[in-house]
């Protein structure tokens, strides 16, 4: 039953993130998501095979310490944006910012059900939220291609970087892979923090 629910807030969370990103775009102008049906919370348009089911179900045999996964991203048009300068950024912004909200509305009433003496299944419930959500926000806010936070870094890099810009596209999944697996890990002090922050408690 545990493992059923970590894998309906995973959907969602991630549902939400690939929303987010549509309705931003929408809101500066275009609306290729909305045409392409995607501007629902229905997980069917949304899911992805690899990174919907298998992922997730390969975390679970592997016992990894957390579980992870991605849906199919919203499409959208960045030269119907209002904004061609920042729009792909703030669009880009839309999916981390939204799991923030869900781990700060899950956390503080996380917090107010612990000062209140509360303590059974629901804390548990939404810790779990809390946690992966902050996960899937540091992880997405990562300054690599095909991450949310790239577009950050393609905003701050002068034009005479075109070599890097190239590299970093170029050498997206080989420098993701690294990342993943060898240095990840260190943002979990990160992650920590910011749970205590929000919620109060320690992240165990």
């Amino acid at each position: 039953m545990l493992l059923l629910f970590q894998i309906v807030v995973l959907v969602y969370s991630v549902v939400i993130h690939e929303v987010s990103h549509g309705l931003a775009a929408q809101a500066l102008g275009d609306h290729t998501a909305e045409h392409a049906g995607r501007l629902t919370l229905n997980p069917l348009k949304h899911l992805d095979m690899f990174g919907s089911f298998i992922l997730p179900l390969l975390l679970v045999v592997a016992r990894a310490p957390f579980l992870f996964g991605y849906a199919k991203p919203v499409p959208y048009n960045p030269d119907n944006l209002s904004d061609r300068v920042y729009g792909p950024a703030k669009v880009a912004m839309a999916g981390p910012v939204s799991n923030l909200a869900l781990a700060v509305i899950f956390g503080l009433a996380l917090r107010v059900m612990v000062e209140t003496g509360y303590s059974g299944l629901f804390t548990n419930l939404f810790s779990y939220i809390v946690a992966l959500n902050l996960v899937l926000a540091i992880f997405n806010l990562v300054p690599i291609p095909p991450l949310d936070g790239h577009w950050l870094l393609m905003i701050a890099l002068p034009v005479r970087w075109f070599g890097l810009r190239t590299a970093l596209y170029r050498y997206s999944l080989p420098f993701l892979f690294i990342f993943i697996v060898f240095l990840f890990p260190f943002l979990s002090p990160v992650i920590a923090g910011l749970y205590f922050l929000i919620t109060g408690q320690s992240w165990q």
